[in-house]
């Protein structure tokens, strides 16, 4: 375990303290580990761009139009769908 050298005050709403409240007791943990582990959670910088390589890497093989002005269009046309 590393040495809790920093203390960190915050104000919450009632929703979201009932919610990390309810989390602790529900792991039988303190608020505070709870708070620690979703920190914990937070992915590095070099973590973030290793996934991204991965999933991209991880990806099927697809057909890509030669004109990149397609291209656009079918990527904006994706876009357009997945903000829906």
């Amino acid at each position: 375990m590393h040495m809790l050298d920093h203390r960190l005050q915050i104000l919450l709403d009632d929703d979201r303290y009932r919610k990390l409240t309810r989390a602790a007791r529900q792991r039988g943990v303190s608020v505070a580990a709870v708070v620690r582990e979703a920190i914990d959670r937070i992915p590095a910088d070099a973590e973030e761009r290793r996934s991204a390589v991965d999933a991209i890497l991880a990806a099927e093989p697809m057909t890509v139009p030669a004109d990149p002005a397609d291209l656009r269009r079918e990527l904006d046309s994706a876009h357009d769908r997945g903000a829906e």
